[in-house]
C-alpha cells in the first residue's frame, strides 16, 4: 500500500498538535470538481466518494477514475455522512457555499471551497465564524496563486528584482455569452456580479502581491449581456498600502480570448504576464537607470493548477505548512470586490470592510 494511504502521524509545528489521519477525500460538484478530483488522485489521496446532480456525468467520472458505484452520490449529504471521509472539496455554485461549508465543518471535514467564498457579506461572516470555531481547515481555492506565471511573478517581486512596487493591474476578461445560453445556470444569478464571481481572481492576485486595497473607486457599464442584471464591464482604481496604486478591469461579455493579463511596475523593472501564455516578460534597468532589453521567461501554461492547489491543501492538513488561503483571507478578497460593486453603483469611493 502506498505510504500516503497509511495512517499518517504528523507533528504540526504551527499548532503543536499531533495529527493522525490519512487523506480520504469527497468531491462535491464535478463540472469544475473534475480537475480537483484529478489533482487529488495525482497526489495519491484516497477518493471516498464523488457527488453530482447529473447522473450520467457522475457515472462517466466514476468509470474514468475507477470509483465504484457505491461511492457515487447525487446528494452531497451522503458524502458528509461517510465517517471515513475527512476532507471535502466543494466545487458547487457560489450560492450554496455557506450552507455546504458549515455542514461540512459540523460533520468534521476539512474543506477546500472553490472561489468565490460567498456572494454576500452575511454569508461571508457566517462562514468565517464557523471556520473560527472549528478545528478543521478551511481553504479557499483562489487558483491564480498556483498559476505558474503568477507564482513566478511573486517570486520576482519578493526577491526585490524590480525594486519597490508603485503600480499594479490585472484583468479578468472572459466572454460568458456561451455560458449563459442556459439562463437557468447558476452564473446568471443577479447576486453573482461579474466582479465577485470572476473578477475576484484579479482582485485576489493583486492582494497577494501588494496587500489589501484601502480604498476603491469604480465605474460600470452594461452593453454586452442583456440576459443578466449586473454590469458586464467594470473598471476600478484601487489604493493599496505603501502608496501603491492599481487597476482591475473585469469584462464578462468581452469579444476576445479569455485572459488575465497582469502587470507589475516597480522602480527597477516591470513584469508583464498572464495565465494563458507560455512566456512572460521581465524588464530591468541598467546602470544608467534606463530599461534594458526585456528578458523572456518561459513558464508552463496551467491556469487551473488543481494538482498543486491540492498539494498545498494537503500539506496544511498534515501539518507541513501553515494555511494561507484561510476563510478570512477568502472573505477579504470578496470584501474588496463588494466595495468595487458598491462604488460603481454609488459613484463614490468606498473603503472595503475587512473586519470579519
Amino acid at each position: 500500500m502506498p505510504h500516503w494511504l497509511l495512517p499518517i502521524a504528523a507533528y504540526n509545528s504551527f499548532s503543536g498538535e499531533i495529527i493522525m489521519e490519512k487523506l480520504v477525500v469527497g468531491i462535491i460538484g464535478l463540472s469544475l470538481g473534475r480537475i480537483h478530483l484529478d489533482g487529488a488522485v495525482k497526489y495519491g489521496a484516497e477518493i471516498g466518494g464523488i457527488c453530482d446532480l447529473k447522473e450520467d456525468f457522475l457515472e462517466e467520472m466514476g468509470e474514468k477514475y475507477n470509483i465504484p458505484e457505491e461511492k457515487r452520490f447525487t446528494d452531497y449529504r451522503d458524502i458528509l455522512n461517510i465517517k471515513e471521509i475527512n476532507t471535502v472539496i466543494l466545487a458547487t455554485p457560489d450560492q450554496l457555499h455557506r450552507e455546504q461549508i458549515i455542514e461540512s465543518l459540523e460533520a468534521g471535514k476539512h474543506v477546500m471551497c472553490e472561489k468565490p467564498l460567498a456572494l454576500t457579506r452575511e454569508d461571508l461572516e457566517a462562514i468565517v465564524e464557523a471556520a473560527s470555531k472549528s478545528d478543521r481547515k478551511v481553504m479557499v481555492g483562489q487558483i491564480c496563486r498556483f498559476t505558474p506565471a503568477f507564482v513566478k511573478a511573486k517570486e520576482i517581486i519578493d526577491a526585490g528584482t524590480i525594486g519597490e512596487i508603485y503600480y499594479v493591474e490585472s484583468e479578468y476578461a472572459h466572454d460568458y455569452m456561451h455560458i449563459l445560453a442556459d439562463m437557468s445556470i447558476w452564473r446568471s444569478d443577479p447576486k453573482r456580479h461579474g466582479v465577485i464571481g470572476g473578477g475576484c481572481h484579479a482582485v485576489d492576485l493583486l492582494r497577494w502581491y501588494v496587500g489589501d486595497p484601502v480604498e476603491v473607486f469604480a465605474y460600470g457599464t452594461h452593453k454586452l449581456l442583456p440576459q443578466v442584471a449586473y454590469d458586464d464591464a467594470t473598471i476600478s482604481v484601487l489604493k493599496f498600502p505603501n502608496s501603491i496604486i492599481g487597476k482591475v478591469f473585469v469584462s464578462t461579455g468581452c469579444k476576445r480570448d479569455y485572459t488575465m493579463r497582469t502587470l507589475i511596475y516597480g522602480t527597477k523593472g516591470t513584469i508583464i504576464c498572464d495565465n494563458t501564455s507560455p512566456t512572460m516578460r521581465l524588464y530591468t534597468v541598467g546602470e544608467n537607470g534606463m530599461a534594458e532589453e526585456y528578458e523572456t521567461i518561459e513558464v508552463d501554461v496551467n491556469n487551473h493548477n488543481a494538482a498543486r492547489e491540492f498539494e498545498v491543501f494537503a500539506d496544511t492538513i498534515l501539518g507541513k505548512a501553515p494555511l494561507e488561503m484561510t476563510a478570512t483571507e477568502g472573505a477579504k478578497t470578496i470584501a474588496a470586490c463588494l466595495a468595487i460593486v458598491e462604488s460603481a453603483q454609488s459613484g463614490v469611493p468606498v473603503k472595503p470592510d475587512y473586519n470579519f
